[in-house]
């Protein structure tokens, strides 16, 4: 049978497991596309002008550096001038008081009270503590009582020396014959013995007062008192604590004392300074970086006149004025002279060249070369060197120079007033 028309399928002319694409998909996808090639084009743009940026850098950096190397380095340089006729120093100091002592127990016994504390201001002869003595009480007593004994012994035998004497005076009175010789010199024997036991009753009797005496005068140290005027800086005792006469090791002060108006500034000057801050009188200008508004004046009241071997330095002690007590014993300060003479050539520490030869400094020359001289140092304060051969007024001295400038090379000098200001400007 031939098939009709009606029963014959028409022919699909794309598979069934293909999905057609919607128009709205093909629109994405183009609009994808038209972004990623936009943002390939501008990152190749930004990449070329940064990489032309980083070559035009590139090479304002090779010429300025060929520029620099061919231009000739700067430098600063320092003028010498002639030193004023005043020579700055200033030095470390340490506080000191001008009397300081500990103070320990005379008497045996315990603390009944205490009157001072730490930091109170006390004169001389002010009661500081009072202290019970059980024992010194009874030993004079016992003084007392022997003193009394003695006293009426010296009674008794005054009587038998009075008695002693008028026998011996009759006796030797009485007419040859009536009384032996023998009996005479036996009378006069014990008048003699009579007045020597009344001699050696009074010497009891003295000796028995001294020793009250004393016991009397140890109990006035019952009362601890103060020797000067000062400042109680340490207190080492309490009610009922047992006190033992003495300072040796195993003893313990009851107060430390100190006498703060005026006050001692003890510092330790070089060798090189030595000949003109022994002399006494030379004025000093004592300085805290603690206290800022302190400015005291005073003067080297004494010197140790001799150096330390180990540390080549002199002693000398300072006296200033401390009313108002704004120094303490212990504080660090300075001490800021004015000598008088001095090296004639000083310059910044800055421009001390130090080599295996020794010191030296570049000197800069009027055509800007570079040139090393010699040098010998008379003082350093640290900031400022004094010369005392090697340079003279006039020079141009190279600072900080740099290890890479050899001599004969070629510098650009600029000047540095605000340090030849320094150099030369006193301590006011």
């Amino acid at each position: 049978m031939t098939p009709s028309t009606n029963d014959i399928e028409p022919i699909n002319p794309e598979p069934d497991n293909l999905v057609r694409a919607k128009p709205a998909e093909v629109g994405t996808g183009a609009r994808i596309v038209r972004i990623t090639a936009v943002i390939v084009i501008a990152l190749g743009i930004g990449f070329f002008f940064v990489h032309r940026a980083k070559n035009d850098a590139e090479a304002r950096l090779a010429d300025a550096t060929s520029s620099e190397m061919t231009e000739a380095p700067a430098v600063n340089v320092f003028t010498v001038t002639p030193s004023p006729g005043t020579q700055s120093l200033r030095l470390p100091g340490e506080t000191a008081a001008w009397n300081e002592t500990a103070i320990y127990a005379r008497v045996n016994g315990y603390v009944a009270k205490w009157f001072a504390d730490i930091g109170d201001n006390v004169t001389a002869g002010q009661t500081l503590a009072l202290i019970d003595t059980p024992e010194l009480d009874a030993e004079l007593l016992a003084a007392k009582a022997k003193l009394n004994a003695s006293i009426a012994q010296v009674a008794v035998k005054k009587a038998r020396a009075d008695f002693a004497i008028t026998t011996d005076e009759r006796w030797r009175e009485s007419p040859r014959g009536v009384v032996s010789d023998q009996e005479r010199e036996s009378k006069k024997a014990g008048s003699a013995e009579a007045i020597a036991e009344l001699n050696s009753a009074h010497a009891q009797v003295m000796l028995q007062q001294a020793d009250v005496d004393r016991l009397t005068a140890l109990t006035q140290f019952k009362e601890v008192k103060a020797p000067f005027d000062g400042t109680i800086v340490q207190r080492q005792i309490d009610i009922g604590n047992l006190v033992t006469a003495g300072s040796t090791a195993n003893t313990t002060a009851l107060y430390r004392l100190s006498e703060d108006s005026p006050m001692r500034i003890y510092v330790f000057a070089p060798q090189s300074a030595a000949p003109q801050l022994m002399k006494p009188g030379t004025s000093a200008v004592i300085t805290s970086t603690d206290q800022p508004a302190l400015r005291l004046h005073g003067k080297v009241a004494r010197t140790a006149r001799a150096i330390n071997p180990a540390s080549r330095t002199i002693r000398i002690e300072i006296d200033v004025p401390n009313s108002d007590r704004a120094l303490v014993p212990g504080m660090y300060v300075q001490a800021d002279f004015e000598l008088k003479g001095g090296a004639q050539i000083q310059i910044p520490a800055a421009a001390l060249i130090y080599r295996s030869g020794g010191p030296q400094v570049a000197v800069v020359d009027a055509a800007d070369a570079v040139s090393f001289r010699d040098v010998t140092i008379a003082a350093d304060d640290g900031n400022v060197v004094s010369i005392g051969s090697g340079l003279a007024v006039g020079d141009k001295v190279a600072l900080n120079l740099s290890s890479q400038i050899a001599a004969g090379a070629k510098v650009r000098a600029n000047s540095d007033d605000a340090k030849s200001a320094s150099v030369q400007k006193p301590v006011q």
